[in-house]
């Protein structure tokens, strides 16, 4: 595939990501701070976004687990994670975790359950969205051309 085709439809996965409400203006944001000087900024951004989630949602299964659930805990860990989705962009995650901390707030541990589920099943899709997005970008640059912004 030729740079300007992978460009269009870099832009075209984009802009589907921020129609469909898996990423928020947070993500344009990350973007522009990415230039020569830090080529990998997005990536190594996002790959620590991954790396936190997935320590964090262990965890939480963990908690919700046990027999005397602390919810003070599990709110503290849907916190961090709801801060983590906010600062790249994942909206639909950062949505999820809205929910969940409602739940936690009620004391109620199957509706915790019903929400780590569905923070979960936004994490995986968000997940492999940008894995998707960082492979068209990582092609792009290794057949030389430079990465699209969305207006």
């Amino acid at each position: 595939m030729e740079v300007e085709q992978m460009q269009r439809s870099f832009l075209e996965y984009t802009s589907a990501l921020f129609r469909e409400g898996f990423l928020d203006s947070q993500f344009n944001q990350l973007q522009q701070l990415q230039d020569e000087s830090n080529p990998d900024f997005v990536l190594e951004v996002v790959s620590l976004f991954f790396e936190d989630s997935q320590r964090l949602l262990n965890d939480l299964t963990l908690a919700l687990e046990l027999q005397n659930v602390d919810f003070k805990k599990i709110d503290a860990h849907v916190h961090q994670l709801k801060g983590s989705s906010a600062s790249i962009g994942a909206q639909r995650v950062k949505n999820s975790c809205i929910a969940f901390r409602s739940s936690c707030e009620d004391q109620n541990g199957q509706e915790c359950m019903r929400c780590l589920q569905q923070v979960k099943e936004e994490y995986l899709l968000v997940k492999a969205k940008l894995e998707a997005l960082l492979r068209l970008e990582q092609q792009i640059v290794a057949a030389g051309g430079a990465i699209p912004m969305l207006n």
